[in-house]
């Protein structure tokens, strides 16, 4: 049993590497060329968000920083910023994670939801303070909304096709130890 532990946080932390590959590589598509385009939530946040919550132990910070990293230097982003926001984020949510996991979905949509809008609003604020060009507050706002009302889609998926769910109380890990 200790071994299908292991190796089912390496599954699911292998699963979440390729999806985060896949979604940045989709985001890197020209599939919508020139200005107009409807802001798309961000999907990246969403998934750390739901991996961190449901099961704590499976996303390690290292890989987090490596996602968030690469997915700013590819994506032109400030390199760092939204890596450590989303570290911050990510970092907050496992510590209320043990307690999300006897509340409902609604609580826990309504914690991420104050996650992710402190940490666009950080992302905001810091580039505001260093004069860096960002998009107006209207497709900020656009993109908020939209990546907050997209979190039920990404946790059913996450549940129904990859198999995550929350830690049950009496559940333990490899070692023996009660999580």
């Amino acid at each position: 049993m200790a071994e299908s532990t292991h190796a089912g946080r390496w599954t699911y932390r292998g699963v979440f590497l390729a999806l985060a590959a896949l979604v940045i590589f989709a985001k890197l598509l020209p599939l919508h060329p020139g200005p107009g385009r409807f802001p798309g939530p961000d999907i990246l946040i969403l998934m750390a968000c739901a991996w961190v919550v449901r099961r704590p132990d499976f996303l390690p910070i290292v890989i987090v920083v490596a996602v968030f990293l690469i997915a700013d230097l590819l994506f032109m982003r400030p390199p760092g910023l939204w890596t450590a926001l989303a570290v911050i984020g990510t970092e907050a949510l496992r510590r209320r994670s043990f307690a999300l996991r006897d509340s409902g979905f609604l609580s826990e949509w309504l914690t991420v939801s104050v996650v992710i809008t402190a940490m666009f609003l950080a992302n905001a604020l810091v580039l505001a303070l260093f004069v860096v060009d960002q998009p107006g507050l209207g497709l900020t706002l656009i993109r908020l909304i939209s990546t907050l009302l997209v979190y039920p889609i990404v946790v059913v998926l996450a549940a129904r096709a990859v198999g995550l769910r929350k830690i049950a109380p009496g559940e333990v890990d490899r070692l023996g130890h009660r999580q």
